[in-house]
């Protein structure tokens, strides 16, 4: 009877009841998304930054550091977009595990390569990276990229649960491969865009979609009213719409679209914060549309 006790309590304790759950701590919800794509039950998930906030702008708070300090796994951005308070929110956290260069530590601009790279790190000349553009969950190529190398950096973690998470990721790669076609079909002729800030580039440069200006005289910097002016003269009779984000103030592009008779189109820059694949489809449909519309 020992012996038969001691085998169920065995069972028991190596069972699904006790099987890994991994807390992964994400700066973005399109990271939150990649983690539920890719691990599905075996992470327990914090978004740090909401998806109608800016993520360069926020500022490290004690709930941030509570959550940081009990992770297995951050999953930034990177590329500087949350340098004004990921750095100070992880030193201050002191999990020797999350820390940049660890094992629990993920950044999608690793893994990826990026647009832009170069120029002089001077806050001065406004929201510059010269690491590159930050902004790459909008280029559905390159996170497909990302989601193949996140359950690479969870199989590491809990090798036990490799091959769930590979073929997670693999599923996730096929639902945006199989609406590459599409998309790329709508956006034949697209007739380009002014965008608020350089956050949606390389969705446009996936598409081969011109990006006529920015409303940003550099980025960081809010519009005024002489570089309104001076978007108008260069666009006067061209077509095109006025795209700006759920978090950015709507006063400049709806001035550029009344100067140019445009359409505008206001649109979130990331998906819901708790969405999952199919939700970051419908997402990346929303700026396709978007892009598509004609004056």
């Amino acid at each position: 009877m020992r012996l038969i006790i001691t085998f169920v309590l065995s069972v028991l304790l190596t069972g699904p009841a006790l099987a890994k759950t991994l807390d992964v701590v994400t700066t973005s919800s399109t990271g939150a998304l990649l983690v539920r794509e890719v691990a599905g039950g075996h992470a327990r998930i914090t978004v740090l930054g909401p998806p109608d906030r800016d993520l360069h702008y926020l500022q490290a708070r004690p709930s941030m550091m509570r959550a940081l300090r009990g992770a297995d796994l951050l999953v930034a951005v990177g590329a500087d977009l949350e340098i004004g308070w990921l750095p100070v929110a992880i030193r201050q956290a002191a999990n020797p595990a999350i820390q940049p260069g660890k094992g629990g530590y993920f950044e999608f601009a690793m893994h990826v390569s990026l647009l832009d790279v170069g120029g002089v790190a001077d806050r001065a000349l406004g929201d510059v990276h010269p690491l590159g553009n930050p902004h790459v969950h909008m280029d559905p190529e390159r996170v497909a990229q990302i989601a193949m190398a996140l359950a690479d950096q969870f199989a590491a973690l809990d090798p036990e649960h490799a091959s769930h998470f590979h073929q997670h990721a693999a599923d996730f790669v096929a639902e945006i491969e199989a609406k590459m076609p599409e998309w790329r079909s709508r956006l034949v002729d697209a007739p380009g865009a002014v965008l608020f800030h350089q956050d949606a580039n390389y969705l446009f440069y996936l598409f081969d979609v011109p990006i006529h200006g920015f409303l940003e005289p550099v980025p960081g910097i809010p519009p005024t009213a002489s570089h309104i002016k001076l978007l108008t003269d260069s666009l006067e009779g061209k077509q095109g719409v006025v795209l700006h984000t759920s978090f950015q103030p709507e006063r400049a592009p709806q001035a550029l679209a009344r100067a140019l008779d445009w359409p505008v189109v206001r649109l979130s820059l990331e998906p819901p914060v708790d969405a999952r694949g199919a939700e970051y489809l419908a997402h990346i449909d929303s700026w396709v549309d978007a892009m598509a519309t004609s004056p």
